[in-house]
């Protein structure tokens, strides 16, 4: 399983960008993979091949309005692991103490 996390950006598009990562966001949504969206970006989870398609799909998607668009991503590639989105995060809780937050 890989964690995926993404960051993609029109270029010449103004300041606020939420319009475009709404885009993203439904075209992840509608992948059916566990996904986290944070502040600076959106975190994926699932194989290789399908996070890799995801992110080539949100690039193209942001490139129909803008003829630039900039993309950061960082891979977590760990064989035989899933669940990575919450059980990263819980870990780090465990070893300072705290219990996860109620949803």
């Amino acid at each position: 399983m890989v964690l995926l996390e993404m960051s993609i950006v029109p270029l010449g598009q103004g300041e606020s960008v939420s319009r475009y990562v709404a885009q993203c966001v439904e075209i992840v949504e509608r992948s059916g993979l566990p996904y986290e969206l944070h502040a600076m970006g959106t975190i994926v989870e699932g194989e290789l091949a399908q996070v890799l398609d995801l992110m080539r799909e949100c690039i193209e998607t942001v490139a129909k309005s803008s003829n630039r668009v900039s993309c950061t991503a960082k891979i977590d590639y760990r064989q035989g692991v899933s669940g990575g989105i919450q059980a990263k995060v819980a870990s780090v809780r465990a070893k300072l103490g705290q219990t996860p937050p109620a949803n």
